[in-house]
């Protein structure tokens, strides 16, 4: 691992200049509220706190020679996340550092990827790449290494610009403008770099936290949805702010044998904002290497997944047709519960999209693993729960009447189609009539 991440590193960096560091800050060591030792503070309710996973990062500290440390962001069961000061390119940045355990070859490897595409493709710039990586050793833990992924600052997701709307909802017009974005960061990722976002199974877990909802793009929850499609921070005053009150406010905190433990900051609201930008790739898997493993979480489950047959690059797709519902209904398209209250049921799932999108087609059930748990081999619905007969997409849609529902739906449908090969590509869903209007 270590020489992947040296190697990894070089592809970060690019010829510059030799320029002279910044003077690091000087935070106040007195002062700052202490957190009561019987009050759990963020991380610390996670098992892996416990087992000690966790590095000792500390505000004012300097890594790597270069990036001092300015505050907390976040954290996640696999990492904290600060923001940063690069002192030598005097710049902002984000840090990851990851627990003792965290940070998988994988999950490198496709930043390598990511890095290595063509730059000048306009799905380039909505797409969130590592900008170095480096490892630190544990203080007094001989032989003990956290890596670090260095990236650029973000502020929040499709997820809290739906809140700034009155109707707590995107319009029409800022759901194309996204919608042709994320397109082109899915172009890049599937053309350039043979990466699939969508990979392991990972249903939301109540660890996977910031205290103020903040941030979610750092941990887990890797499937293409509104938390994990951020806004580009461009507005240097919003870091500024959020460094200047670090110094005149310090966070408050708690240590525990020795070991600070930090509440999170929260960013303010910026004056502008920079590109939409698709982000964590902790769970991306390789598009050209087909898989039949469990994958997304359970509302966002395609049929290729559900079913168990191979898939790539078409689940991402599924991905974005279903977050939809989220951003313009304020729900899920899918619900997946189970008839008699015990929770989510693949078979509900699946009866649901029976109910939308009309019965699969016989040669996908034939490729699927779990098919005859469901359906029969001319296949009629088998299980044992019904088929919603007051579900349908015409009806799911609330906010469009007439031409404009006739429209959406058109468009929707070309990625909501049970046999992956049948889904539009995102280069065909970015040129589609709908999106372009």
């Amino acid at each position: 691992m270590a020489s992947f991440i040296k190697l990894l590193r070089n592809s970060f960096h690019r010829a510059s200049p030799c320029r002279t560091l910044s003077f690091p800050l000087h935070f106040p060591s007195t002062g700052f509220p202490l957190v009561n030792d019987s009050t759990l503070l963020e991380e610390e309710h996670l098992d892996e706190f416990k087992a000690g996973q966790y590095y000792p990062a500390n505000i004012g500290d300097v890594y790597d020679g270069k990036y001092q440390v300015l505050g907390k962001l976040g954290f996640g069961s696999t990492s904290t996340v600060w923001l940063a000061r690069n002192l030598q390119e005097h710049a902002y940045v984000a840090l990851k550092i990851y627990t003792r355990d965290g940070g998988d070859l994988e999950e490198f490897q496709v930043y390598e990827s990511l890095g290595k595409g063509n730059r000048s493709h306009p799905g380039y710039p909505h797409v969130r790449t590592a900008l170095d990586a480096f490892k630190l050793e544990r203080p007094g833990v001989g032989g003990v290494i956290h890596h670090c992924l260095v990236q650029k600052p973000m502020w929040d997701s499709w997820r809290e610009v739906v809140r700034w709307n009155p109707t707590g909802l995107f319009s029409e017009e800022l759901l194309k403008a996204g919608l042709a974005k994320l397109f082109l960061a899915l172009d890049y990722l599937h053309s350039e770099c043979n990466i699939v976002h969508t990979g392991e199974s990972s249903c939301p877990s109540p660890h996977l936290l910031h205290s103020w909802d903040m941030l979610m793009n750092f941990f887990g929850n890797e499937d293409i949805k509104a938390d994990n499609i951020m806004l580009e921070l461009v507005d240097e005053s919003v870091l500024e702010a959020f460094t200047q009150s670090e110094m005149d406010d310090p966070s408050p905190r708690k240590f525990v044998d020795g070991a600070p433990i930090y509440l999170s900051r929260q960013f303010g609201r910026p004056r502008k904002f920079g590109n939409v930008v698709l982000s964590d790739f902790g769970a991306a898997v390789r598009g050209d290497q087909k898989r039949n493993h469990d994958a997304q979480p359970n509302v966002y489950r395609s049929p290729e997944v559900m079913l168990k047959t191979e898939w790539s690059y078409p689940v991402d797709i599924w991905n974005v047709g279903v977050m939809i519902w989220d951003l313009f209904e304020g729900r899920h398209l899918f619900q997946g519960n189970d008839p008699e209250g015990k929770g989510y049921l693949t078979g509900a799932h699946l009866a649901e999209s029976v109910a939308l999108l009309g019965p699969p087609p016989p040669d996908l059930l034939r490729r699927g693993k779990r098919s005859s748990e469901f359906f029969s081999e001319d296949g009629k619905w088998t299980a044992g729960m019904p088929i919603p007969q007051s579900m349908s997409l015409e009806k799911s849609i609330t906010r469009l009447e007439g031409e404009k529902k006739e429209a959406f739906l058109t468009f929707v449908k070309c990625m909501l189609q049970w046999r992956p090969e049948d889904r539009k590509t995102d280069r065909q869903l970015y040129d589609d009539p709908w999106l372009r209007s």
